[in-house]
């Protein structure tokens, strides 16, 4: 094999082996969990078994987790495989970004909890400029518009609206 032909079929398998142990574990840990979370009627069939189809699913998981985690052509972490988890592991980040909104719109409100955090996604990934601010602003004002009055998505109003006058806390409710 050609020293060209070796590293192209190592930098395919970057980050394999990481991922087919996570993927062999969560099987292991739905198959122990598979009994408890599904049942097993006794007058019905195989086939319309609540468990049937759920068992069929993580035992197929578990044999090609454990068949791909075998073909592998190397079975030890390297330095590489690391840097492939730590690219995976990134993405998180933008989970708890978002649970933090999930948090503050029933606190602020819709449309001032949408406009900061699309400010803050703007600002996250590196557009600051005044224009892509003032873009970002306009984004979530149109996606508020649109959920609320278009879509009429039924949004609980914030826990600041209670400090507002009645005639504004109304207002704010509905249409903000």
């Amino acid at each position: 094999m050609s020293e060209e032909q070796v590293d192209i079929h190592r930098s395919k398998v970057r980050g394999q082996f990481l991922f087919s142990l996570f993927f062999v574990a969560l099987a292991i840990i739905l198959a122990v969990q598979l009994p408890y979370q599904t049942t097993w009627l006794g007058d019905m069939s195989l086939f319309v078994q609540p468990r049937f189809m759920p068992a069929i699913a993580v035992v197929g998981m578990l044999v090609f987790g454990c068949l791909h985690l075998w073909q592998l052509p190397r079975r030890r972490v390297v330095r590489n495989d690391w840097n492939e988890a730590r690219i995976w592991v990134s993405g998180l980040e933008f989970v708890g970004w978002f649970m933090v909104y999930v948090y503050v719109v029933p606190i602020a409100g819709y449309l001032p909890s949408t406009i900061g955090f699309v400010w803050l996604m703007v600002f996250r990934m590196g557009y600051r400029s005044p224009n892509y601010r003032w873009f970002s602003v306009l984004f979530a004002v149109a996606v508020v518009v649109a959920f609320k009055a278009l879509l009429q998505v039924r949004i609980p109003g914030a826990s600041a609206y209670e400090l507002m006058p009645s005639a504004i806390r109304n207002f704010l409710i509905v249409y903000l």
